[in-house]
Formats: structure tokens, sequence, C-alpha cells
């Protein structure tokens, strides 16, 4: 019988004896730790598993309801859609997914442009699941289809031109030829404006109106595609949004002008309303989509962690590979297969620095291999023949020969469908204009009929009354009510840009201002997540010796030690942290185990201070490295080394490494000719300013908890601190997102990490913000990213996101302002389309001017 599934992330609990005192069973200590913290949060761990296979999100997702079952036999696929930028996108995407043949639950979210669609693999494929959801301009699609994104990309920006090319030919002709017949135009003579009345009465005139009605049909139904939709799903789903708003007024302007023309004989047509509306429009949101793209860019060189081919065994040579992790590649021969084609116990080939493409079982081999991707423990380590490797780890050195696990498939491919599971079901909030157009939009409608009807009650003609219900439409502002959140937020995110701060997603600025918790991840974000030399209790000749050692190691610590001699500071206080330093395999996980040596297998010469020193028999250990240096023979390790070589360790030593162990350093004994002599601690540096950003956070009325897979001693300066509300240490990526769901009960929850396992904490969390020095799944995973990793920058967001929520409430103030004083005069008759016109591109104007300033001075 198989055991239970851990109570708090689900993941097995096979081998693992770590239980409550109500009996309920753990994967690890950590989740233990969160479910005791946390486990009187309202959360059923029952109704987490329902959310998560039927991708429903509290009931908010589409199609079934909370809690239907999803069928065992049905498969989830993650579609990319391009178009989706509202709550009512949402909707209603999922409720075309839901109605398609095949399909059990669809669960979208704006906010990363992601669908999660449950379906039976047999009857419905991918394909026509793409097929189904793409329409009236949304665009659908697998999230690794780059050139489908690309073709998005394109058909965006030939809207964008064909709208401005199109749109100035429309307002050309009235600068030129429509406005001088309205008003005495002072650059024309009497005689040319006359000629103008003339012709645009005759048949000549009617012509020129067709000419101009079919470019504005150009720029409404294909310029203006995106609004029309928006608007379309807006009416469908009686959640009446900005969208609406705008295409009310463009279409109205459009219709009257288009029956003017059929119907009038010298007729006063808006087509210019129309074109002004959906070009202005359409300009700012290209805007804010242009700024936040030049702002992902930014990442670019973020290193992508999944493979998709591996090296499969196919020669008929001794694959046994003995106990050399050289050996496990010299005698066989391989091919490059995909992923997709590895069946259970085929036999994998991974060679230093490649990562390991699946799960499995090493058969051959012996090398040090670096979990921290997934696992987020970043001490190498030691596997041999019998030892389970977790795909997506990498083999610091050696290789090995791997047997493809039962499901051939990945850890680090679950931790990314854990990610976008969860970002498929984070649901985006309403913008504050979508919420006051709910009730705005209704107003503007029944104003503008009733003083339509009101007028034709007075005796006025059916063309005077339209006049008037056109012009309250046209006057009520679309335009600068459209503008106020694009570019406020686009002034948001770049500013943000100019502070190496890049926003993926616009709805933040709304967001971040209402949160109640802040979580960090603690190694790569707290710190640096790079192993330092904090002291050195050994001889100058001794250290350089063991230094000399070092360099041909590939472990962390072993670097680190070698750096340190080559710089000559590796002195200091083990309970301080450690100064500055370069180390060679700097990295965005977390730290090492207190209970690690130093060890690690062959790693290149490191070069540096200690070149001129021959080194021979060097050895790599599960715990340390041993050699001779000029003729000594040198140990570095834990003392549990020096034990098994029959090597002395002085009492003031073990108690030395275990002090340095308790407060979560990395202590290695170090000793020459049969002794132990000294201790080198190594440990992860604290990120400068992290003290300043918790403590102005604490001070802002924020929970500031620390979220770590490193074991609890590496966390205890955290604990000690006064700004940190909770500290929860040993807790796997699984965990992690169980741990910030259970958060979110209690408010609104911002997660900062920056490695691949903090991707589903940052995905579950309301909001996630990545350093820009961690993993692309981060990246991906988050809505914020730092570039240049920069701590003090968190609190920056939330600055700029006040201000950014300061600025869209002033320009909608403008707009309701504008509307207060200009609707009544369009209902009185005193305003026709054309000075209404006017006034809106006034406002909108105001609305830009106001959105071009810095948000923060």
């Amino acid at each position: 019988m198989s055991a239970p599934d851990c109570t708090l992330c689900e993941l097995p609990t096979d081998g693992v004896d770590v239980t409550d005192d109500a009996g309920n069973e753990f994967c690890c200590p950590g989740c233990r730790d969160v479910y005791a913290a946390l486990g009187d949060v309202d959360v059923d761990a029952d109704a987490v598993r329902e959310r998560r296979r039927a991708g429903d999100e509290g009931g908010e997702a589409g199609g079934d309801e909370a809690g239907d079952d999803v069928p065992a036999d049905h498969e989830a696929t993650f579609l990319e859609v391009d178009g989706m930028h509202c709550a009512t996108c949402e909707a209603f995407i999922e409720t075309v997914a839901t109605r398609t043949e095949g399909v059990s639950a669809a669960s979208a979210s704006y906010v990363t442009d992601t669908v999660r669609i449950d379906h039976d693999p047999d009857g419905v494929s991918t394909d026509d699941l793409s097929e189904a959801v793409s329409g009236l301009g949304y665009s659908a699609y697998p999230r690794d289809d780059a050139f489908a994104r690309r073709q998005a990309d394109n058909m965006a920006t030939a809207r964008l031109a064909a709208g401005v090319l199109v749109g100035m030919a429309v307002m050309l002709q009235y600068i030129v030829i429509i406005y001088p017949t309205y008003f005495a135009f002072p650059f024309y003579n009497e005689r040319t404006l006359e000629y103008l009345d003339q012709a645009m009465s005759s048949t000549s005139g009617t012509y020129f109106f067709i000419v101009i009605a079919v470019l504005t049909t150009v720029v409404l139904l294909f310029t203006g595609k995106p609004i029309l939709r928006g608007a379309y799903v807006s009416a469908k789903t009686r959640s009446p949004n900005m969208d609406l708003l705008v295409a009310i007024a463009a279409v109205s302007a459009y219709v009257y002008s288009t029956l003017a023309v059929i119907f009038v004989e010298s007729p006063s047509i808006y087509y210019d309303v129309t074109v002004a509306i959906i070009v202005i429009v359409t300009v700012g949101n290209s805007y804010e989509d242009s700024i936040k793209k030049r702002a992902t860019e930014l990442l670019s060189d973020l290193t992508a962690v999944q493979v998709d081919s591996a090296r499969r065994v196919v020669g008929t040579g001794d694959a046994s590979g003995g106990s050399d992790a050289a050996d496990a590649g010299a005698v066989t021969q391989t091919e490059e297969v995909a992923i997709d084609a590895l069946e259970p116990e085929d036999r994998l080939l991974v060679r230093a620095g490649e990562r390991a493409p699946v799960d499995g079982e090493v058969v051959a081999g012996d090398a040090a291999v670096d979990e921290s991707v997934v696992t987020g423990e970043s001490m190498p380590v030691r596997k041999t023949a019998g030892d389970d490797v977790v795909g997506g780890s990498v083999v610091a050195d050696g290789s090995l020969t791997i047997a493809v696990g039962p499901d051939a498939s990945s850890s680090l491919d679950r931790v990314a469908e854990l990610v976008w599971d969860l970002q498929s079901g984070n649901h985006g909030v309403q913008k504050l204009a979508d919420r006051l157009a709910t009730v705005f939009v209704p107003v503007v409608l029944a104003v503008a009929v009733v003083a339509a009807a009101a007028n034709l009650a007075l005796g006025n003609g059916v063309t005077e009354a339209m006049l008037v219900g056109l012009t309250v439409l046209i006057v009520s502002c679309p335009c600068a009510l459209g503008l106020a959140t694009p570019l406020a937020v686009a002034a948001g995110i770049r500013d943000a840009l100019e502070r190496s701060i890049v926003i993926f997603d616009d709805t933040v600025f709304e967001r971040v201002r209402d949160a109640t918790t802040v979580v960090f991840d603690k190694t790569g974000t707290l710190t640096t997540g790079e192993m330092e030399v904090i002291a050195a209790d050994v001889d100058d000749d001794l250290l350089r010796l063991a230094a000399a050692l070092e360099e041909r190691s590939a472990h962390p610590v072993g670097r680190a030690i070698a750096a340190a001699r080559a710089r000559g500071d590796a002195r200091g206080d083990p309970d301080a942290s450690p100064a500055p330093a370069a180390v060679a395999d700097g990295g965005t996980t977390e730290s090492a185990s207190p209970d690690d040596g130093a060890g690690a297998t062959a790693g290149g010469d490191a070069g540096g201070a200690t070149d001129a020193l021959a080194v021979e028999g060097f050895e790599s250990h599960a715990r340390g490295v041993s050699g001779t240096v000029d003729g000594t023979d040198v140990v570095v390790g834990h003392p549990a080394l020096f034990d098994e070589r029959g090597w002395t360790v002085p009492d003031e030593i073990r108690r030395a490494v275990a002090e340095a162990r308790d407060v979560g350093r990395v202590p290695v004994a170090v000793g020459r000719d049969g002794a132990a002599e000294g201790v080198v601690v190594v440990g992860d540096e604290l990120r400068e300013g992290w003290e300043e950003t918790v403590t102005a956070l604490a001070d802002e009325g924020v929970d500031v908890v620390v979220l770590t897979g490193d074991d609890e001693r590496a966390a205890t300066v955290f604990e000690e601190h006064e700004a940190v509300s909770s500290v929860f240490a040993g807790v796997p990526p699984e965990g992690k997102a169980e741990t910030i769901t259970r958060l979110k009960a209690s408010g609104l929850t911002v997660m900062v990490g920056d490695g691949t396992n903090d991707a589903p904490a940052l995905a579950a969390a309301d909001l996630g913000i990545a350093l820009g020095g961690g993993t692309a799944m981060a990246a991906d995973a988050a809505d914020v990213a730092i570039v240049d990793d920069d701590l003090g920058s968190v609190a920056t967001v939330f600055e700029l996101s006040r201000a950014a929520g300061r600025r869209v409430k002033g320009n909608i103030g403008w707009a309701f302002l504008y509307n207060a004083v200009a609707i009544p005069l369009a209902v009185t008759g005193l305003l026709n389309p054309l000075f209404a016109a006017v006034a809106m591109g006034a406002s909108s104007l105001l609305v830009v001017t106001n959105s071009s300033r810095a948000l923060l001075e």
C-alpha cells in the first residue's frame, strides 16, 4: 500500500516520517510547520485538489460549477489567448470553451493571457481547442508557439498602422474640404467656399461622401475590431465596460453619417468623430502595450531551464560504467531524441553542465548533481548507481547514465505545469474605469434616448432629435475615459522601467495597493544566493594549501574558498555577513545545507594565486576533498571525513563547526598531515538593504513573511528580526504555492522570489515579484521583475502603485467633471456634434498631458 500524499502540498510521503499531533502526514518538516501555523485558515485540502483538477478558482471560472469533477481521462491544455484585456473577456472565453464538445472545464486569466482547458484528448485536439476559442478577434495558440505570437503582434501593428494612415486620409479631407463649409475658413475666399458648398450638394459630393464612408469603415471594422469585440463581449456578459462606451459613440457617429449620406440631400457627416475615437483609443492602448513589450525585452538574457531533447544510449558497449563518472560516457554510443520519444527504462547520458531531461535512476557514473532549480537546495548532492535524479537538475561534474522513470516525465515540467495551472486561475481585477463604466454607460444611453425623445415630443424633426442624441454620446468623452487608465498605467510602467523594474501586467498598480502580506523567498532574494567565505580560523599557509585543492572542485563551497584566498579576504566573524565576492558559480536558489561539507568532484582548475602549487592525488568525497599539495597531505571538509580517514579532530574544532552550523552557516574543517587545524566558515551573503525593505513594509502595516526551502537554521537571522512576522523553512515548491494560497485567505498576498522553485508560489500569489537575476520560469510566473536585483525596488513598486492610482483617479475625475458640464449643454442643444468632437479632443489632450508627467519626482 502506497503512502498518503502530503497534507499540505500533495507530494508523496514515501520514505518520509513527518507527522503532526493529529496524525497528518507531510513530505517535509517545512510543510508541517506551515500547516501548523496556517492550518486554522479555512482552506480544505480536498477542495484544493478539486480546484486544481477542475481549473476552477473559487467558483469564478466559467463552465462547470465549482466542485464538479473533471473526468479522470481528461487532460489539461494551456493556451495563450491574444486579445483578452478585461474580466468580461475571461468570462466569455470560459463560456465559449466549455460549450465545446469534449471539454469539461475551463479557466481563463487576462492577467497572464492564459486559458486552461480540461478536455477529452481523444475527442478534441489542441488544434480544435485553439479554433474553438479563436474568433471575434481573439487568437488562441499553444503557449510555446512563438510563430503564432509573432503573428498576433504583427496583426496588432497592422491594425494600428491602418488606423493611423487611413485616418489621416479621412481627416485630411475634412480639414481641406468639409470643415471650410462649416465655418468661414480664413484660408479660403468667398468664391472658393461657394464652390465647395455647391460641390458638396451635387452628385459628386455624394460620391465623395461614399469614399470617406468606405475609408471610415476600414478604420472602424479593422482598426477598431478589438474595441468592437470588447463591446460585444461586454454586452453579451451584461457587464458594461469602457469598450462598450467607446464603441457606442463611434458606431453612433458612423451610423448617423451613413444614413445622412443615403437619405439627406446636403448631409452633415461625422465620420471624423468615428475615426478620432477609434484611432485615439487604439493609439493609447498600443502605447501602453509597447511600453510593456520594451520592458519585457530587458529580460531576454534570463536562462530558460527546460530541455526538449535528450541523449539516449544506443550503443552495445558496457554502459554500467563502474564508479568513475567519466566512464559512464566513454564506452557508449548515443542519439539525440525528443523528450516525447522517451520510454520508461531508456538509458540517457547526461554530461557535466547538462540538465537531466526527465526523472530517473542512476545506473552508472558518480557525480555531484545540483537539484536547486526544483528543490531549492543549492548544495550539489553526490549521486551514484541506485540514486534517484530529479528532471531539470544539473550534473555539476563528471557524467551519469540515467534510466528513465516510469512516467518519463520531469519534475521541472511538473513545476512548469503547476505554474501554468495557477496562472490560468489568476483572474484579473476589474479596472477602475470599467467599474465606473458599469454605471456610467447605462446613464449616458438613458440620457441620450431621453434627450432625443424629448426633442421629438417638442415637435422637432427626426434629424434634429438624432443629432441631439448623437451629441450626448460623443460629448460623454469616451476618449478621455478610455485613455485615463492606459496612459496612467503606461506612465507607471515607463517610470518603473527607468528604475529597472519591469511590469508585465497592467493591473499590478491596482492590485498591489491593497496588499496585506508580502512573502519573501530567502536565498537569491533576501540574500544574494552566492556562497561566500565569512571567516577562516586557519593560518595563511594552510589556507593557501586548502585553496589550491579547492580550485579543482566544482562545489560552491570549494569555489568560495578558492576565490576568497585568491583575493586574500578570508577573515572575519562567523556570525557576520560576508564581504562581497565573485563566486565562480553564483546562483539564485536556496542556500547550502549547514550539514554538508565542501565535497565535489573535479571541476577544472579555477586559476588564481595558487597556480604554482603542485596538486597530486586529488580526490572528491561526499563531504569534502583531499589530496597532496606540494608534498603535504591536505583534507578539507566535514569532520566526519577526517574521522573516516583516521585523522585527529580537536574538540575545539568540533565545537566551532557545531556553533557555525547552529546559525545556518556551512563550516568546513581544514587539516594537513593527519590532523585538523582550523575551520573555514562559508555562508550566503545577506542582500544589501534587506532590513530597510522589510522594515518599510512593516511600518506600512504589511505582514512580512519569509518562506524558504532551506534549513531552518539558515533562516535564524530573519526569525529574530522584529519586522518579520513569520518564517517558514524547509518548504518545497508545491508547499510554497499552498502556503501562499492559505495566506491569501486572510488578505491580498504578494510573493517576492527569484528561482524556478519559487515559480509556483509567484503564480499562486495575488501579485508576484521576481528578481531579474533569476530564471525565466520565475519571471514568466511573476507580474513584476526587478532587473537589477535591487531589493529596495520592492518598496518602489508600492510607491509607483500609489502614484499611478492617484493619476488614474485624477484623469477620470477630470473626464467626469468635463461631462458634468458638457452633457447638459448637449441635452439642451447648445452643442452640435462637431463642437462636441472638438471638446472631446481637448479633454483627451488634457488627459494625455497629465499622464505624460513623471509619477515619482
